[in-house]
């Protein structure tokens, strides 16, 4: 798409479309008679104003009267007028991160368009393989690659035991140590934060999630993210960050802080969590009925594998846990929700 741009606003650099994240895949949403409309990015969601990215840097949104805020997440991509910045249309998403809140009617978004998911837990007490797994199927469900940060790896002689208990939580996972504070971490984080790329942090308070923001922007954050301490008891913080913001990061990419989640539930994520189980709902099939409920029949291959320790039986538990929690809290309830024989996980 042409760069029809806003007015740029002084001592802000130019951005060029793919360097905001811009790919085909928004470029074939286009319509000829949209080619006149500027391309934003939402790089901050309030109550009843968004804020975006352009090639020319921030941005104002215009939005028509009764449009709700709720509606867009920090990374969306919308079309507006060049002349009055009034919003015309928000393009499909490639990926988007809802969770559903307790009571909430409708998912909360999150933020859209991430490639990759930092999931970060400290070494220590915050370390809850069961949360972990909450975010690894928020993940697989978005579409977005998860990589868990173990963090505060300096105040720990060996974090060795943290990273084998965090790769066996889901197949080919990528697990990486850092210090939030060290300049190492920016390098070691790399990989997935090259321009035009988006990650997004999660997790619960205190673990470093504004501080590792900081790190990843360097010098091109304008107002660093605050950042605070935790209780030494429990390892939990306090809340840092209370909105989802959208940050440029200095390899080039984008950086998407979101605040720290008590508790995350379990909705709509059927195949987030075959996928975060593979181990499990590759053995269903194997099992002499069809319908195994993989508690108490016989021939069931999912309990075999328990009883000569090929699957961890704490495991196969929070498995259950979380497809009871999916099917409870899913309207409309379909057999999506359960393992069927055959089934298999699988990243989109």
């Amino acid at each position: 798409m042409t760069d029809t741009s806003l007015p740029s606003q002084a001592g802000t650099p130019d951005l060029s479309l793919s360097e905001l994240g811009w790919a085909e895949f928004f470029e074939g949403q286009i319509s000829d008679d949209e080619r006149a409309l500027v391309p934003l990015r939402i790089a901050s969601v309030h109550r009843s104003r968004l804020s975006g990215l352009g090639t020319n840097g921030p941005a104002p949104i215009v939005l028509p009267p009764k449009t709700s805020t709720g509606d867009f997440a920090v990374g969306d991509f919308v079309l507006v007028e060049a002349r009055t910045a009034l919003f015309q249309r928000r393009l499909s998403r490639h990926t988007v991160l809802e969770r559903r809140t307790e009571g909430g009617p409708t998912p909360q978004l999150a933020a859209a368009n991430v490639d990759t998911l930092f999931i970060a837990t400290s070494c220590n007490a915050d370390f809850n393989p069961a949360r972990l797994e909450r975010y690894l199927a928020l993940a697989n469900q978005a579409g977005t690659t998860p990589v868990i940060l173990l963090t505060k790896v300096d105040t720990i002689p060996d974090a060795s035991s943290f990273v084998e208990r965090a790769k066996a939580l889901q197949t080919d996972l990528e697990v990486v140590t850092l210090n939030s504070r060290s300049a190492e971490a920016a390098a070691a984080l790399a990989p997935w934060c090259g321009m035009g790329r988006t990650v997004a942090l999660v997790g619960s308070s205190g673990v470093g999630k504004s501080t590792l923001v900081n790190t990843l922007a360097g010098g091109a954050i304008e107002r660093p993210q605050e950042t605070g301490g935790i209780r030494e008891s429990d390892a939990k913080g306090r809340h840092t960050t209370t909105a989802r913001s959208l940050h440029r990061i200095a390899a080039g990419g984008w950086v998407i802080d979101t605040p720290g989640m008590r508790t995350l539930h379990v909705s709509d994520a059927a195949e987030g969590i075959d996928r975060l189980f593979s181990e499990i709902t590759e053995l269903a099939p194997l099992c002499r009925f069809r319908d195994c409920t993989h508690a108490h029949e016989p021939g069931c291959a999912v309990l075999a594998a328990v009883a000569d320790g090929r699957l961890d039986a704490e495991r196969l538990g929070r498995w259950r846990k979380l497809l009871d929690e999916n099917r409870d809290r899913t309207p409309d309830p379909s057999p999506r929700g359960q393992v069927a024989p055959g089934a298999r996980g699988r990243k989109r």
